[in-house]
């Protein structure tokens, strides 16, 4: 879950924080708010919805990062579609578990969770949760959905974040996720000669993304308002009952991290990403 972030800016003078210089106090910044990403009227073709494609390392992961972006995206017509690379087969403390079951529950967890916020098509690749690596084979399966749904925009995990706020650390799967979900899309995805057997096997298109949507990131530069989805937000999350804990509790949390986030542009609740517009 992003939490909230300040911006380096220069002290003000007699500045009484020891230690400090000028570049270290933080101070609050305001970051613009940010709708859904549009696909421009291809001239002489019949309008389509924009295609958005949320990349994961796990279940619960598009659902705290996102679900109420994606609950506004598809209510504005957009057609999202979920990738997840692992279904989350290590994510318990129940030592009774076993990895087929914890695996399945979560795959069904995801897809509820996904149709609360109204997506309806979700891939499972089902790599090994916990031992996900940025290597060709991640990156050439990444690059063949990308070329199967050529999307407008992706949704993924920002590969460079290690800590979030200087309290967490980032899952190592998280950043394998984003590391060859970036390098999916460029340059592998666009030129034909990369996994070219994808087209001629298997008759997908080389395609070129023009935003990237990253979560989770140190650097935001955008903020999503969820004010009038937060519930969509929550009731999303509590279908995934091996993972959030009691339900009144998440609500709680869910709300606070999302306040702290909405701050930063002056709205109730909110989502922050990074968002990078690929020039043509």
């Amino acid at each position: 879950m992003t939490q909230a972030k300040n911006a380096m800016e220069p002290a003000a003078a007699g500045t009484n924080i020891p230690g400090a210089t000028a570049a270290q106090v933080p101070v609050a910044v305001e970051l613009p708010l940010a709708g859904p990403p549009q696909a421009p009227a291809v001239e002489g073709q019949a309008p389509s919805p924009t295609t958005v494609l949320l990349i994961a390392a796990h279940p619960d992961d598009p659902e705290f990062s996102s679900a109420g972006t994606i609950a506004k995206w598809v209510a504005a017509g957009l057609r999202v579609v979920y990738v997840m690379v692992t279904s989350g087969d290590k994510g318990t403390a129940d030592k009774t578990m076993t990895n087929a079951r914890l695996s399945s529950t979560r795959e069904q967890e995801q897809l509820a969770a996904a149709r609360e916020v109204g997506v309806e098509e979700v891939v499972f690749l089902r790599f090994p949760d916990g031992l996900v690596q940025p290597d060709l084979k991640l990156r050439g399966e990444i690059t063949r959905q990308i070329r199967r749904y050529q999307p407008y925009a992706v949704l993924v995990h920002d590969p460079i974040t290690l800590f979030y706020n200087n309290q967490f650390i980032n899952h190592p799967d998280h950043r394998a996720v984003g590391t060859a979900t970036v390098d999916a899309i460029y340059p592998t995805a666009r030129d034909p000669l990369q996994y070219p057997e994808q087209i001629t096997d298997e008759g997908l298109e080389p395609h070129k993304v023009k935003e990237i949507w990253l979560w989770g990131t140190d650097q935001p530069t955008v903020i999503s308002d969820i004010s009038d989805v937060i519930e969509h937000k929550v009731a999303a999350l509590t279908h995934h009952a091996t993972q959030v804990g009691p339900p009144a509790e998440l609500a709680e949390r869910i709300r606070t991290r999302a306040a702290e986030v909405g701050a930063q542009a002056g709205v109730q609740y909110g989502e922050a990403y990074r968002r990078v517009v690929m020039r043509a």
